[in-house]
């Protein structure tokens, strides 16, 4: 349970920064909002007006390091007050910035104070913490040589560590509901834990491994989706470890990478078919969900902080529509509590089937809370439409379509299965029963089930 209980939007840092490029990730003033943007009254009335509307905020927050700028924080008294004196640890190498000093009682409770500044005085509902990893791990980015071990010989930045645990304690004690996010892309164990079962405390962690490999599977042209089938099915090897947000971030759509829409393979119409059968298996599997601006219309080129997004895409029929599908599923994701009540367990999901590589096709049962709801998802991941495709379920019964993202109103090509399908008491795939589905061109089928059954319909 959030604060709210609501929709959120996630804001890149908004607090003062010298550098635009740095998107505000180098950060000089930890307790103001970047002037760029107004006042902090102005910042605060922001936000007030989006609780206003049911939607939660939160802030990108980065402990991690800061600028080398004069006028910041480093050499702040014409010592190293802030940072370590020994450049093995006090710079960084990959973004030429300060690394914090955890272990001065003063610096740790400089950051602890500003954590909880967003949190008293502007209301901010969550903190993402910025490139944890770089925090967790003296050797982060360093050759042999250029790291100093820790006092037991380790990697490991006790300091740091003991720092996160203790902003994560303090957060949850004060700010009940709060949410505490990690971006954090190692093995690293427990990192949505509590503290007191030896974890880091946060409440969520960025799954980057699910980003990578989904995003390498649908880069894929179709007919070479079946060689590349474990990059679907990996993810719920370890879905469970930790409580995970499933994230398409701007890390995704800059330096090169292109936008989410031009990594799809394929003509337009391929191209955009991809793109919703992503949106279609994000919402539906495991973990909670963040896409960035501009993906919901499908922007074609990548995010540029110097620009506007390209709103004006909106006027042709393929964008708009793509934008219907992402407001149909945020309305399906609200509405079904298969969808989010158990995301970080088990029993919130089985396998039907993930073994048809060669048809590039998975399908999975998500259940809600004491198993007293479910929903069926069938991803056909290639552009052949199949007809009669059989799946076992969990009951026999009638299925509605909730979601189909081949629906013409969302751009596709009316492959449906309209207004739903007949369950029929026949075991298949270790399920008691089986139901038959028209299976859209890279399309996903999301189905409810009726315990009533109805007649007239396979």
């Amino acid at each position: 349970g959030t604060r709210l209980g609501c929709t959120h939007v996630e804001l890149l840092p908004v607090m003062e920064h010298p550098l635009d490029e740095s998107w505000g990730y180098q950060t000089t003033g930890y307790f103001a909002p970047s002037s760029r943007f107004g006042t902090p009254e102005d910042f605060m009335h922001f936000v007030d007006y989006l609780h206003q509307h049911q939607i939660g905020v939160i802030l990108d927050w980065a402990p991690a390091h800061f600028p080398s700028d004069s006028h910041g924080l480093a050499y702040f008294d014409g010592t190293h007050l802030y940072e370590h004196a020994d450049p093995r640890l006090r710079e960084h190498p990959d973004w030429g910035t300060r690394i914090f000093n955890y272990a001065r009682t003063e610096v740790a409770s400089f950051l602890l104070n500003s954590g909880l500044c967003w949190l008293d005085k502007y209301h901010i509902d969550g903190l993402r913490m910025d490139a944890v990893a770089s925090m967790l791990y003296l050797d982060y980015s360093r050759k042999a040589g250029e790291w100093i071990p820790n006092r037991y010989g380790g990697n490991e930045n006790l300091e740091a560590i003991d720092f996160i645990k203790r902003f994560n304690e303090i957060v949850h004690r004060e700010h009940p509901g709060v949410l505490t996010i990690a971006e954090e892309s190692t093995a690293w164990t427990g990192v949505s834990r509590p503290t007191y079962l030896g974890g880091l405390g946060f409440s969520l962690k960025w799954n980057m491994g699910w980003m990578h490999d989904t995003l390498l599977y649908f880069s894929k042209e179709a007919i070479h989706r079946k060689f590349h089938h474990n990059n679907l099915t990996f993810s719920l090897l370890y879905a469970f470890t930790e409580n995970f947000v499933l994230v398409l971030s701007h890390d995704e759509v800059v330096h090169g990478k292109l936008s989410l829409l031009s990594k799809m393979p394929g003509d337009s119409w391929q191209q955009f078919a991809n793109l919703r059968a992503l949106y279609a298996f994000m919402y539906t599997h495991p973990g909670k969900k963040m896409l960035y601006m501009g993906g919901e219309f499908g922007q074609w080129i990548e995010w540029n902080c110097k620009q506007s997004l390209d709103w004006n895409l909106l006027e042709y029929e393929p964008h708009r529509k793509l934008q219907h599908l992402v407001a149909a599923l945020n309305r399906l994701y609200r509405s079904e509590p298969a969808l989010y009540e158990v995301d970080f367990e088990y029993t919130g999901f089985d396998w039907i089937d993930f073994r048809d590589a060669d048809s590039s096709i998975i399908s999975f049962v998500r259940w809600s809370r004491n198993r007293a709801r479910h929903v069926v998802v069938v991803a056909n991941f290639t552009p052949v439409p199949r007809t009669g495709y059989r799946i076992g379920v969990p009951s026999a019964g009638f299925y509605r379509e909730a979601i189909n993202t081949d629906a013409a109103d969302f751009g596709g090509s009316e492959v449906v299965n309209a207004p739903g399908r007949q369950a029929l008491p026949e075991p298949w795939h270790n399920q008691p029963a089986c139901l038959e589905l028209y299976l859209p061109p890279l399309g996903v089928v999301v189905a409810n089930f009726t315990p009533v059954p109805r007649t007239g319909y396979r």
